[in-house]
C-alpha cells in the first residue's frame, strides 16, 4: 500500500504510540517527517530521534518523552495543513498556540522551523500542525 500522506501519517503514529504509553516508534522517513522530529527534539517534546535505513527504505525511530513518570510530554498534537485544504499564512497571521505554550510548525522558504521562529524571521509559510 502507498502512502499519499507522509505527514499525516507521522503525527498520528507519534499521537497513538504517546496515548498508548509507548517508549519509541519507527517511522517512514522523508525530508519533512525528519525535520519534523528535528523541530520536536529541537523544543522537547521527544527525547531523540534517529534515522536510519533498512536496505533501501528509510526510517526515523523516536523515543517519546514522558514528564512525572507517566504523563506524555505531547499532550495534543493537530494538523492544520492538509492535502485537500492547505493552510498558508504571512508572518503576521502566524497562530499562537496556547497562549505560546505550545508550538505551530512551519514549513517556510527557509525550512520547517517553529512559530517563534518564523515570526522572529518575519516569513510567512505554509502551517503543518500544532503541538502542546
Amino acid at each position: 500500500m502507498s502512502c499519499s500522506d507522509f505527514v499525516g501519517d507521522f503525527l498520528t503514529s507519534i499521537r497513538n504510540s504517546s496515548r498508548a504509553g509507548k517508549d519509541k516508534v519507527t517511522l517512514k522517513a522523508s525530508k519533512v517527517t525528519i525535520r519534523l522530529a528535528e523541530v520536536l527534539k529541537e523544543e522537547g517534546f521527544i527525547q531523540q530521534a534517529k534515522e536510519f535505513k533498512d536496505g533501501e527504505k528509510r526510517f526515523v525511530r523516536l523515543h517519546l518523552k514522558y514528564v512525572h513518570g507517566k504523563r506524555p510530554a505531547i499532550q495534543g498534537l493537530k494538523r492544520i495543513s492538509r492535502p485537500g485544504l492547505r493552510n498558508y499564512v504571512n508572518s503576521d497571521h502566524i497562530p499562537r498556540v496556547q497562549g505560546g505554550l505550545g508550538i505551530a510548525i512551519i514549513s517556510t522558504s527557509k525550512g520547517v522551523m517553529t512559530d517563534r521562529k518564523a515570526r522572529a524571521e518575519k516569513i510567512g509559510g505554509e502551517v503543518i500542525c500544532s503541538v502542546w
